[in-house]
């Protein structure tokens, strides 16, 4: 007979979290080439008037990011998934600036033509962080960890007893 294992050390990337792991890796891997082959001049309009840096290379380097982390989320083993989520996610909360800037200063890229098309825009990339969190599993190790913090803390009892 195998092991007994507990519901919460079972391994739990089913297959729509692989599916969407997957696919947000792919997008990115997608999004990083259009940085630096046919959507660069796209993506240079939309770097915001206040960055300090060259916007071919803020275009550039944001695109082998995005390469690199779609990568990584297709290619990574499954210990590391939860980092490589983390990073994705830190990524879209890193370049959301940008976005509301695109709002603020009215800049036209992708179709993103009018205020109401880039306001609409802006809540997408918190789904974006909340799909990197659940597809890869860091929000789940996170809140793993974060009690079993707790429990070491508190004792193995738990808080009030």
């Amino acid at each position: 007979m195998g092991t007994d294992r507990s519901r919460t050390d079972r391994p739990r990337d089913g297959l729509a979290r692989t599916v969407g792991r997957v696919a947000l890796g792919g997008f990115l891997a997608f999004a990083g080439t259009s940085h630096l082959t046919f959507a660069r001049e796209e993506f240079q309009a939309q770097v915001p008037s206040w960055v300090p840096v060259d916007t071919d290379l803020v275009v550039v380097g944001s695109g082998v990011v995005e390469i690199a982390l779609g990568a990584a989320l297709v290619a990574a083993p499954a210990r590391y998934r939860p980092w490589v989520g983390a990073a994705a996610a830190a990524f879209f909360v890193a370049v959301f600036p940008g976005n509301v800037a695109q709002y603020v200063e009215g800049n036209d890229g992708f179709g993103l033509d009018t205020d109401a098309k880039r306001l609409a825009r802006l809540p997408f990339q918190g789904a974006l962080v909340l799909w990197a969190l659940w597809s890869t599993g860091a929000w789940r190790a996170w809140r793993s960890s974060r009690s079993q913090r707790v429990r070491a803390v508190t004792g193995s009892r738990g808080v009030g007893r």
